[in-house]
């Protein structure tokens, strides 16, 4: 019995989003969207700037409610999910420490603080903080400051504190977004060995880039609506999209502020 209902858990969607609506504001952002990522999948979210893309994964973290539809994770219904240590998030545009003096260290240690008991970090809870270190190559950089890091390095400290949860299920908005081709790679690589170890992973993406072999599905939206839910288009750029009607960069993005990550 115990075999079977672990058969039935893990063939359940790790996202279920179903006909989700939801507005920032009295601006309607999300219009129906269905959206599934099953286990092991890598999904990227593609479509132009405002079409509601960073909406939709907030909205699967719980930072905008939706005002209809339905969503589940890991087959439980939200309003009761509380394993949110099964989860990594890294929002978009924001930087590790926002001024707050800390090591790249601390800040990583930060996310696996989600998982240890009376937030005291144990062994495993230290190797897990290294391990996630060495995966974006900052391990060296340990004991820097943050405020004293690139734009790139912030972005891999974010990484590397999702990662440090060892999820099951890793969520990135825009990660790619402001970062030099160099720690693109680094980035992309990451990523790469949490697939090969069995990590879902929904992306928010402009461009496929680096991680276009990674992708086994692309969800395409286009004015808080989905266009397109197959193969990944085989050219990069806004152009390329399904649905594509010149929306361009200079129009106005439907994310706004984030807190500084799902558990922090």
């Amino acid at each position: 019995m115990e075999s079977g209902t672990a058969a039935s858990a893990a063939e359940q969607p790790v996202i279920s989003l179903r006909g989700a609506t939801a507005s920032l504001g009295s601006r309607p952002v999300l219009r129906g969207v269905d959206l599934t990522v099953r286990r092991g999948e890598v999904v990227a979210l593609l479509g132009a700037n405002g079409s509601g893309k960073s909406t939709a994964v907030r909205a699967v973290v719980g930072q905008v409610p939706l005002s209809d539809g339905t969503l589940s994770l890991f087959g439980t219904d939200f309003k009761r999910f509380r394993q949110w240590s099964r989860i990594g998030y890294v929002p978009q545009r924001t930087t590790a420490a926002s001024g707050v003096p800390a090591t790249v260290r601390e800040v990583v240690s930060a996310g696996r603080l989600a998982r240890s008991r009376f937030g005291v970090l144990r062994k495993a809870d230290r190797i897990a903080v290294e391990r996630a270190l060495d995966l974006v190559d900052m391990n060296t950089h340990a004991d820097a400051s943050v405020n004293a890091l690139s734009g790139g390095q912030h972005q891999r400290v974010l990484i590397a504190r999702a990662l440090a949860v060892e999820p099951e299920l890793l969520i990135m908005d825009e990660p790619m977004a402001g970062v030099d081709l160099a720690n693109q790679e680094v980035l992309a690589k990451a990523v790469r060995r949490q697939v090969a170890a069995g990590t879902t992973v929904l992306l928010v993406l402009h461009e496929l880039g680096p991680l276009e072999p990674l992708i086994d599905r692309a969800v395409v939206l286009r004015d808080g609506c989905v266009v397109h839910d197959g193969p990944p288009p085989q050219a990069v750029g806004q152009h390329a999209l399904p649905g594509h009607d010149h929306v361009h960069p200079h129009a106005a993005h439907d994310a706004e502020p984030l807190r500084t990550g799902l558990l922090s």
